[in-house]
């Protein structure tokens, strides 16, 4: 029984874990050379702005998804139409979740997760979207 007790704890310091390094990069939002600003919107028309890492594989642009909290993911689900800032430079994408085993395998290769990483976010599933851009003039997404 005192063995239960030690395991029940020491998951709930890895759960606590797991929350305060999702919610302290939720709320800092760390930005980097590699990071961008998306801007997603609501049913409401409310904007939200999400730092993300940028990944730029055979001159696609492509966000990972690889935290619990991902409120930004189901809003582009529901409107795949985003803003994209990086560089100082703005930019609108559709965002497109990517399906093909073959080109997220490509994904995972080029921005591989370290296990420390993966440890500390708790093991969420990893999703990769691909951010292709729109012509705001025409409202044509453009295929590179």
């Amino acid at each position: 029984m005192k063995i239960l007790k030690i395991i029940a704890i020491l998951m709930l310091v890895y759960v606590g874990i797991v929350v305060a390094f999702e919610s302290l990069l939720g709320l800092l939002q760390p930005q980097g050379d590699d990071n961008l600003v998306l801007t997603s919107t609501d049913a409401a028309g409310s904007e939200y702005n999400r730092v993300l890492t940028r990944i730029k594989v055979d001159d696609h642009l492509y966000v990972a998804v690889n935290h619990w909290p991902r409120a930004w993911y189901h809003r582009i689900q529901d409107n795949p139409l985003v803003r994209i800032t990086f560089a100082g430079e703005t930019a609108s994408y559709k965002a497109v979740p990517v399906t093909d085993d073959a080109e997220a395998e490509r994904l995972w290769q080029a921005r591989p997760s370290s296990t420390v990483f993966r440890i500390l976010t708790g093991f969420p599933p990893r999703y990769f979207v691909r951010m292709e851009p729109v012509d705001t003039a025409s409202g044509t997404v453009e295929v590179p």
